[in-house]
């Protein structure tokens, strides 16, 4: 059955009050913390670890819709993608479990005090075990890391994310996740520069740019998809997963897209206002895409990861 045609809404301006407030908690923002204990283990480690042939050899692993269906009818024609080398600032993940190895979904660097926040989606890394060497590379295309491998250290989701799951929680399907230095001991961020993080962004706008790392085995050599665009509103209609989203057409989204950045222009080069994710993880056919919409409870998740406080986890039965 198809999607429902998309509820068009008009651009909600950002509450100046929440940005007020977010500069002000940054601004009382203590030193680094120590690093945690990282799934990714040690930047040498990890480094030593993804050798090029194990990282040509990760499956793609499948996580943006689940269950696909039939393309819903559109007036208008689907904006093409085309495979690029990528940007510094955009890269995907990859991890090891000692049997399968794997690389999975999009994710991108945002400014910081720390400069060591990557963006993602929450579905990405909803359930990192039993991953290993779990590490960001960006700008990953054509096997190679040229800007090298960060290890993962400190996932970021919200609370309601966990308790809900995928389709409930699908409001809040985004995760922040906090990356070690490579080996070298350079943050990411000062490596590749990042892009502002926007919360309240609006629905509408005419010019988005979406990457995306397609799950697609069929080359050996895989590069991320890029389009351009524009985004609207989409309100859902399944009661399972409630809430409004940014939607996107952009043809061949394929499974493992997920967490892939929607891009727009801004004074600092590119805002982030959304990622690969939300409704149905990110969408049932690959030429329409959605997002989580970016509110205060994002600025408030990146602002714990900043701070280094301690990330929310799936709560144990009683």
């Amino acid at each position: 059955m198809g999607r429902p045609l998309a509820a068009r809404g008009r651009s909600v301006p950002a509450p100046l009050a929440v940005l007020l407030a977010l500069v002000l908690a940054l601004l009382a923002v203590p030193a680094p913390p120590a690093h945690a204990a990282a799934p990714g283990g040690p930047a040498s480690s990890v480094d030593a670890y993804w050798t090029a042939g194990r990282m040509e050899a990760a499956e793609p692993v499948v996580v943006k819709g689940q269950e696909p269906s039939p393309p819903r009818p559109s007036a208008a024609p689907v904006p093409p993608s085309h495979p690029f080398e990528g940007l510094p600032q955009v890269g995907t993940f990859f991890w090891t479990d000692g049997t399968n190895t794997g690389r999975f979904c999009g994710g991108t660097v945002v400014r910081s005090p720390h400069r060591n926040l990557v963006v993602t989606a929450g579905h990405c890394l909803r359930s990192p075990d039993p991953k290993k060497y779990l590490s960001f590379v960006p700008q990953y295309h054509d096997g190679r890391k040229p800007h090298g491998i960060y290890p993962v250290e400190r996932i970021y989701l919200d609370q309601r994310y966990y308790d809900l799951g995928t389709d409930g929680g699908a409001r809040w399907d985004y995760a922040v996740v906090r990356v070690g230095p490579r080996e070298d001991g350079a943050r990411v961020q000062q490596v590749t520069g990042g892009f502002d993080l926007l919360p309240y962004p609006g629905y509408d706008h005419p010019d988005v740019r979406l990457i995306g790392y397609p799950g697609s085995s069929d080359t050996r050599y895989p590069q991320p998809l890029d389009c351009a665009s524009s985004t609207h509103r989409y309100t859902s209609t399944d009661p399972a997963a409630p809430g409004d989203f940014l939607e996107i057409p952009c043809a061949g989204y394929i499974g493992g897209t997920s967490g892939g950045p929607f891009l727009v222009r801004d004074f600092g080069g590119y805002a982030l206002i959304g990622v690969i994710g939300g409704y149905h993880t990110g969408g049932d056919t690959p030429d329409i895409s959605y997002s989580s919409y970016f509110t205060l409870d994002t600025a408030l998740l990146y602002l714990h990861a900043v701070r280094g406080d301690t990330p929310a986890a799936p709560r144990t039965a009683s």
